[in-house]
């Protein structure tokens, strides 16, 4: 099996060169009628509006990076690549209807996104009937890669992170013992509580839990339900802007607790809307270590175009483009088709700019985590991945 090495920019491209693109011979894929090879098109699906925004446009930028960059070497087996990125404003059903949109127009040959597990798991039955990829940078909902063959992730699961969060944050790092938790009542948001609550149960943590609806903006109530039970540490269980609301605030309250998340990752549109960012505790997959060359220039690259600083949502997002090149590789002189690249896609072991990428047969991928804070308001690791080693 192949290997791809997601390089950072494009003048550290050499080895992504040699392990993905160089040797490619021409085939007798998919032709146009000029007898050059089609542009193998993909779909994407992403928040560019709404709560999600930040993460939408990350999507979109790490999306079409990835394609400049292939084409720009030629392409995969003489196949250039395309991507058409609507709009899903965060929403379940608007990214269904979407989804549908791109399982009916033959020409499209993968799906990349959605943003959330929700909406993930409400294409499920749609890419399923279908036939056609969906291949989400983010969706970590346990349940969901394995509602298709049609269906993965790359994210890791919520059933690895939210235990972490558990043991390894509020009991070892924090030696936190009562907990107030206020999550979003979302399928993500409560399979990453139910998660939560079964290692929390083991580790013998006291947690009062309360949920907010989605686009909801006014917590005042619920901060001062919280702070009534005179918690350790607050915990806010969401990926969108709720996560600073809630925080500030409670900082407005003039309420002095630890504040952590489990969603956010290390987003720099994070700490610039939190009135205390210092005070920020998160569960990460991934950071961009600038002692890194590689991801320190993807990074720089990354923001030079973006206008601001990845997390890992729009690395995954770039990843997710180069595991479907990785795949049109394997198919090699084959017929391009949907179920061909399911099938190689399943198939293929990877290395991305997020690390290794072998899909298990559910369909996602095994991560480990990290403890990051925000020091001078910027983000830094405060326990690598050595400090979760001995496991749940």
């Amino acid at each position: 099996m192949k290997r791809f090495k997601s390089m950072a920019a494009l003048a550290l491209s050499a080895a992504l060169a040699a392990g993905l693109l160089a040797g490619c011979s021409s085939t007798t894929g998919a032709k146009t009628e000029a007898g050059e090879k089609s542009t193998i098109k993909l779909g994407g699906l992403a928040p560019l509006t709404g709560n999600y925004a930040e993460y939408g446009k990350g999507f979109q930028i790490g999306f079409q990076k990835a394609i400049d960059e292939i084409n720009a070497k030629g392409g995969v087996n003489g196949h250039k690549f395309e991507i058409e990125i609507k709009d899903t404003q965060g929403d379940a059903v608007v990214s269904s209807n979407m989804a549908t949109n791109f399982a009916e127009d033959e020409s499209v040959m993968a799906i990349l996104g959605d943003f959330t597990s929700g909406a993930c798991k409400a294409n499920a039955e749609i890419v399923d009937r279908y036939g056609i990829v969906q291949l989400s940078p983010t969706a970590s909902a346990p349940d969901y890669a394995n509602m298709s063959k049609y269906c993965f992730s790359i994210m890791g699961r919520q059933d690895v992170e939210a235990p972490y969060l558990a043991k390894y944050i509020l009991k070892k790092y924090l030696g936190a013992q009562k907990i107030a938790v206020i999550r979003v009542d979302s399928d993500w948001g409560l399979s990453c509580y139910d998660n939560f609550m079964e290692q929390a149960e083991k580790e013998g943590l006291d947690v009062t839990a309360e949920k907010y609806a989605t686009g909801e903006k006014d917590f005042s109530s619920l901060i001062t339900k919280m702070r009534s039970i005179d918690p350790d540490c607050l915990v806010v269980m969401d990926q969108g802007d709720a996560v600073a609301a809630i925080f500030n605030q409670a900082d407005a309250a003039g309420w002095d607790i630890q504040h952590v998340s489990l969603g956010p990752g290390t987003s720099e549109q994070l700490i610039n809307q939190l009135t205390t960012p210092d005070n920020l505790i998160v569960t990460s997959p991934f950071f961009f270590d600038e002692n890194n060359e590689t991801l320190s220039n993807w990074a720089k690259s990354f923001e030079e175009e973006a206008g601001f600083k990845p997390t890992i949502h729009p690395a995954c997002a770039y990843d997710c483009v180069y595991l479907i090149a990785n795949a049109v590789e394997r198919i090699g002189d084959g017929e391009i088709t949907r179920d061909a690249i399911q099938q190689a896609l399943a198939e293929s072991e990877n290395e991305g700019v997020t690390g290794a990428l072998n899909f298990t047969p559910d369909g996602d991928i095994e991560r480990q985590y990290m403890i990051c804070g925000v020091k001078d308001a910027k983000w830094v690791v405060l326990e690598g991945f050595e400090y979760g080693a001995e496991g749940l």
